[in-house]
């Protein structure tokens, strides 16, 4: 919580649920990684937050884009940055979408598959491609799963194919999970990065490229290395297998730039009991999975949240939205205390929600509004 975003609240008192965003927080988040990784060039992944005003901060910055739409791309043009800038990272993309982001001048592409390069050899000639890796994402409080990137053996195989069909096969990328805490990860994953350059090397093919994906943490409930860590840890395994040959590096964050960038303001709408006899209360909100909480499912990303109750006396709850599905529940098996004292109408803020939270955001699910963003 910025004193920026405590005075809006105040002077505003916004309906909720309503997320407002810092843009001050996230323009210092980009110039710490710039510090932390400066042979490195940051491709902020726009599905963290798309706000509009987000993107052409960043864009002023001279900041790159990861992009998984044609509405992305959009976004991001008419924010100000130019097709040189942006990367179509999606590996599930139509024919149709990657033709018109090549007329628009984009010529970096990701892929995993043999299906999708056949798609990028007839929609987008020549282009530069870079064949996404399967990663273990232990350590990751937001693991990705097998749906992304193909074994070392196969991305070779598919990288040699797209150099053979005149494109310009130029890399490897992968992703070891959002909110990454093990920093050895990265250490583990270079090796096999490494290994790949060197085989195809052997085979003719000179990559340059190595694309890091996210990763970078928000701090939530409990403390994450700082970026100097990450950016040391990622520089020392790029030094250990890469040597004096250092390739291109591109790094995608989104969390690490949005996340405590933002504070979602909500209201307490019941507070009740399963038993009379039950010492747990259910505190429900205004805002729940369906509003952009996502990422309470499976309890993985624990929110801080906060109270103007603070201070006294509290005791256990479980917190739950709004919405008529039985899913709709954030947090039953993590440990929360809210005070005692808390009232029905009371607002609380939800912490470290600047990613993640309106793109995940439903449409109308229940007729509840999508979350309403301001930008400060």
């Amino acid at each position: 919580m910025t004193d920026r975003i405590s005075r809006f609240l105040a002077e505003t008192q916004p309906e909720t649920p309503c997320l407002v965003v810092d843009l001050d927080i996230i323009e210092a988040n980009y110039h710490e990684l710039q510090r932390a990784l400066p042979l490195a060039r940051i491709f902020y992944a726009v599905k963290a937050n798309p706000e509009p005003e987000v993107v052409a901060r960043l864009a002023a910055l001279g900041a790159s884009f990861d992009t998984a739409s044609r509405a992305e791309i959009e976004l991001c043009l008419e924010q100000g940055a130019t097709p040189d800038r942006l990367s179509f990272g999606n590996t599930i993309k139509k024919q149709k979408d990657i033709a018109w982001a090549y007329a628009q001048g984009v010529r970096l592409f990701a892929f995993d598959s043999d299906a999708e390069l056949d798609k990028l050899i007839e929609a987008a000639p020549g282009a530069s491609v870079f064949c996404r890796l399967l990663t273990d994402c232990g350590g990751a409080e937001w693991p990705l799963s097998r749906k992304f990137g193909c074994a070392p053996a196969m991305a070779a195989a598919l990288l040699l194919r797209a150099r053979d069909a005149g494109m310009d096969a130029c890399g490897l990328s992968f992703h070891v999970g959002s909110q990454q805490t093990n920093l050895a990860q990265w250490d583990a994953v270079l090796a096999e990065v490494a290994k790949l350059f060197r085989r195809l090397r052997e085979d003719g093919l000179e990559l340059s490229l190595v694309n890091m994906g996210g990763g970078f943490p928000a701090t939530y409930r409990r403390e994450v290395p700082n970026t100097d860590a990450y950016g040391n840890a990622i520089m020392g395994a790029m030094t250990r297998h890469f040597g004096n040959r250092l390739p291109e590096m591109i790094i995608e964050p989104g969390r690490g730039l949005a996340g405590n960038a933002g504070v979602i303001q909500a209201e307490v709408v019941l507070i009740s009991r399963k038993d009379y006899a039950e010492r747990k209360r259910w505190v429900y909100l205004d805002i729940g999975k369906f509003g952009g909480l996502a990422e309470t499912m499976d309890e993985a990303i624990k929110y801080p949240i906060r109270t103007g109750r603070d201070g006294g006396t509290t005791g256990p709850v479980v917190l739950a939205g709004p919405t008529c599905d039985s899913a709709d529940v954030m947090y039953e098996n993590t440990v929360y205390q809210l005070p005692l004292d808390l009232k029905v109408g009371d607002r609380v803020e939800i912490l470290g929600t600047g990613a993640y939270t309106t793109s995940y955001s439903a449409v109308n699910f229940n007729g509840f509004a999508p979350l309403r963003t301001y930008c400060i």
